[in-house]
């Protein structure tokens, strides 16, 4: 079995462009242009996409080649582009945009929309109120209570039954899209609390509140300090997050520092020429070895 990984993929128009990682991310219309005060454009801040889904896919693909083999005996050929891995991996908007070229009649909203078309992707969230981040005292909060139970929860908790008796919503779905009345009410709300307030909060009374991390400030949340502890700068050389995938009862090897430039060489040199001692200083005195 063999299995190709590349940026724009073994086939098709750019397989021989010379590239980097970000533009696999481009490509996929995950990054969109932005402009300085300027008028400059400028390529903005983002998480980078392809260059860790097309490994993450590529090893599915070995061990889903792998246990095909062992059932029929056969081997396989694949590949996979960076580029796809990106493209793939924002299907909700690209699936959307497509569905979107059939007409209404048949590609509506959801029924709490009143079968109105939100903007594909997360950009439909824009207008949610019971669905929607928040400013806290000391950061931001994303609010989830769309399902009619979790709404109630919330209301009871801040003794704000008066908000579940005016809007109560459908029982599933209801982001209370476009309700600016309610969304100032919450507004001010959220701002009264501190975000681990509200998730303490959210917790208690059963209603979904999750917190917003920044990659400055992701490191200093509980979960994240219990789930991918730092490996340390001082075995690394620079502190590296952990592979995400557990395993009960068993731990990762953790990994080593890149050698150094020439560490090994009198070492591969002795184990796979077997040069001697007085071969080396031969080779070393010539400059050979640098």
């Amino acid at each position: 079995m063999f299995c190709t990984i590349s940026g724009y993929g073994a086939t098709g128009p750019y397989k021989d462009m010379p590239s980097h990682g970000i533009v696999y991310d481009t490509w996929a219309g995950l990054v969109p242009p932005a402009y300085d005060e300027d008028g400059f454009c400028y390529l903005p801040e983002h998480p980078s996409v392809g260059i860790w889904a097309g490994p993450a896919f590529g090893a599915m693909g070995v061990l889903a080649g792998i246990i095909q083999a062992r059932a029929t005996g056969e081997g396989c050929f694949m590949e996979i582009a960076q580029s796809d891995a990106a493209a793939y991996f924002d299907w909700y908007r690209s699936e959307t945009w497509k569905a979107y070229e059939r007409p209404q009649s048949e590609v509506t909203g959801n029924k709490t929309d009143d079968y109105e078309r939100r903007a594909p992707g997360t950009a439909g969230m824009k207008e949610g109120v019971r669905y929607q981040m928040y400013e806290s005292s000391d950061g931001h909060v994303l609010f989830m209570a769309s399902e009619q139970a979790f709404w109630k929860n919330f209301c009871e908790g801040i003794d704000r039954m008066d908000l579940f008796e005016k809007w109560p919503g459908k029982k599933f779905a209801d982001h209370a899209r476009g309700n600016r009345e309610l969304h100032v009410i919450l507004r001010d709300i959220f701002k009264s609390r501190s975000s681990a307030e509200w998730l303490e909060f959210g917790n208690r009374v059963n209603t979904p509140i999750g917190p917003v991390n920044t990659p400055k400030t992701i490191a200093d949340d509980p979960q994240f300090q219990h789930r991918l502890p730092w490996y340390s700068r001082e075995h690394l050389g620079a502190e590296e997050l952990p592979l995400p995938l557990k395993i009960v009862g068993q731990e990762w090897p953790e990994p080593t520092r890149a050698p150094t430039v020439g560490q090994h060489t009198d070492a591969v040199l002795r184990s796979v020429l077997g040069f001697d001692d007085a071969r080396l200083a031969e080779l070393r005195a010539t400059g050979a070895l640098g």
